[in-house]
């Protein structure tokens, strides 16, 4: 999917582009060039509440799939990613301003991420002993969450948002990605790959915005988990008001 600067980026939702309409938007700029090259909606608690909503529909069905199907789909999207490197590391570099040699190591690490998924099946075995104490046999298993979410920072547009959610589709669970509003083309280009790979709809859905769409991803009730990378002091207040919430946090600081 190619915008103009005219043109706004869409969410991804229930396994469709959706238009926003009637939204703030924030423009974002080819950095080599100073020219704009597309707008991003800036969304507030009624896109959260649709993108989640479908990401909640999708969980179920994505849960009762085996481990082993649901990682054809990410054997598919790798090697569509590598047919289509070189078309996402100029995007990158376009959207970015990262060199063409920058954005390279920045799609490989998050195709490295990509391959360590798929063979999540192996690591999501549970662990047995019997008469751990007299009469008391011990089983442990690992369950996915629900609904969780990735939020993203501007300084590496495919490898952040690639540490989070092949890891977390493939326990099973179903993905809101926010990127940043300042580089949110990338992942547009690789969700269309995912699209192509056989990802059932619902199972990765992107939001975009700023402060009010992450504050009302961190409040809704159907969000269990959170992934955020940036500057330590959001990744401490996402920390805190997560934590507030109920929801699981991870948060990465100094990036």
């Amino acid at each position: 999917m190619s915008l103009t600067a005219d043109q706004t980026c869409p969410l991804y939702v229930g396994g469709k582009w959706k238009e926003v309409v009637g939204k703030r938007s924030s423009q974002v700029f080819n950095p080599s060039r100073g020219s704009v090259i597309a707008n991003v909606p800036m969304c507030g608690a009624d896109e959260v509440n649709e993108v989640v909503a479908a990401a909640k529909g999708a969980f179920p069905m994505w849960r009762d799939t085996p481990p082993n199907e649901r990682v054809q789909v990410l054997f598919r999207v790798k090697i569509l990613l590598e047919d289509a490197f070189e078309e996402l590391c100029l995007g990158i570099s376009t959207e970015h301003g990262k060199t063409l040699s920058e954005a390279r190591g920045d799609l490989r690490r998050g195709i490295e991420v990509v391959e360590f998924a798929c063979g999540i099946p192996t690591l999501l075995m549970g662990e047995s002993l019997e008469n751990i104490a007299r009469g008391i046999d011990c089983h442990t298993d690992r369950h996915p969450l629900g609904v969780v979410v990735g939020i993203c920072p501007f300084n590496f547009p495919a490898l952040v948002p690639m540490w989070m959610w092949p890891i977390a589709i493939a326990c099973g669970n179903t993905f809101v990605l926010k990127p940043s509003e300042k580089v949110p083309l990338t992942m547009q280009r690789v969700v269309a790959l995912l699209e192509k790979a056989g990802l059932p709809p619902g199972v990765l859905n992107i939001v975009h915005g700023g402060r009010e769409c992450v504050d009302a991803l961190l409040e809704h009730p159907d969000v269990a988990a959170i992934s955020f990378v940036g500057s330590t002091p959001v990744a401490r207040e996402i920390h805190r008001k997560g934590s507030l919430n109920g929801k699981r946090v991870q948060a990465a600081g100094g990036a």
